[in-house]
């Protein structure tokens, strides 16, 4: 009976040795997934809380909390099956896509910078007039707007994330995509939501009699504008860095190693010559990625500009669908 007794604690805690051998091993993945993604993570909290901007503060959390569950919604239900599938069906689409979406990165941190030098056009006084009068439609609009941006940056995560685990077992690649879509998402929006409700709680500590917790906020009032500016700045730079290195990786797992030996080989002369060799080999590697992604971006916005919309525009004046 005790024999008995002892075999079946045994086999239990093989079982759950295997168990947290499991869990420990999708941690691992999906902590090197999420990494690989930061630079669309930073991205994306850099964003989003402009959607919450121009609405009573009652409004703010619960247009984040929407477009949070917009965001689950998309990775869960679309991207997580369609990613699947993809791995099933067609896998050597995957680095393909990964580079279309690399450029689209691109593309969009490059649009961004032009936009520093040259400020698009403000909304007309008809037109800020006519949102002005209709608060809820044109929260609804915003919310959209958001969701649908996330959908792209959501299918760059999903991506990246089925590209890490691509020679692990089904099981471990649908687990691994659903715990770092609900990862990111989480992460991704409580930091929006503590990035839009700072003023507050700030407004809310500067009105305190104890004079430190009164200047820190004074000091987080005063400093948010700043902090918003230089999120912004370092989503753009993440950007370029991830959807350069997206295109570099792809390119050389197509035979074209150049760029990619290129990269390397200035990382380690920096990291030799200069302190902090292992970071400055790093961020050598990193700023090569950006700069090559600036210049793939600027390419995709002469394409863009020069190229696709006017056969947009002539196909919708023929009545052609666009």
């Amino acid at each position: 009976m005790a024999s008995g007794l002892f075999a079946l604690l045994d086999d239990i805690a093989g079982i759950a040795k295997v168990a947290a051998s499991s869990v420990d091993d999708v941690v691992a993945q999906a902590t090197k997934a999420g990494t690989k993604a930061a630079g669309i993570v930073i991205d994306d909290a850099a964003v989003t809380p402009r959607y919450a901007v121009g609405f009573a503060a009652a409004r703010e959390l619960p247009i984040i909390w929407k477009i949070a569950l917009g965001s689950l919604k998309n990775k869960l239900l679309f991207l997580l099956p369609g990613a699947l599938i993809l791995a099933l069906v067609a896998p050597w689409l995957i680095t393909p896509l990964l580079m279309m979406g690399g450029v689209y990165l691109c593309y969009e941190g490059a649009e961004k910078i032009v936009e520093l030098v040259v400020p698009h056009a403000a909304a007309t006084p008809a037109e800020a007039g006519k949102a002005a009068l209709d608060p809820k439609l044109l929260e609804e609009q915003k919310i959209a707007g958001a969701i649908k941006t996330d959908f792209i940056l959501s299918a760059e995560i999903m991506a990246i994330t089925l590209s890490t685990v691509s020679t692990a077992s089904f099981q471990m690649q649908a687990v691994v995509l659903a715990v770092v879509g609900i990862g990111i998402t989480v992460l991704v929006y409580g930091v929006v939501a503590l990035i839009v409700k700072a003023d507050d709680v700030g407004l809310a500590l500067a009105q305190q009699r104890f004079a430190p917790v009164r200047w820190f906020g004074r000091g987080l009032v005063l400093g948010m504008p700043h902090f918003l500016t230089a999120l912004s700045a370092v989503g753009t730079a993440a950007m370029l860095w991830v959807g350069g290195g997206i295109i570099i990786h792809g390119l050389e797992e197509f035979g074209l190693t150049a760029i990619g030996h290129a990269s390397h080989d200035i990382a380690a002369v920096a990291g030799r010559w200069l302190p902090f060799g292992g970071i400055v080999e790093w961020l050598a590697g990193a700023v090569f990625s950006a700069i090559f992604g600036l210049v793939v971006g600027g390419i995709a916005i002469v394409v863009m500009h020069y190229a696709v919309q006017p056969i947009i525009k002539g196909m919708r004046k023929t009545g052609q669908p666009a």
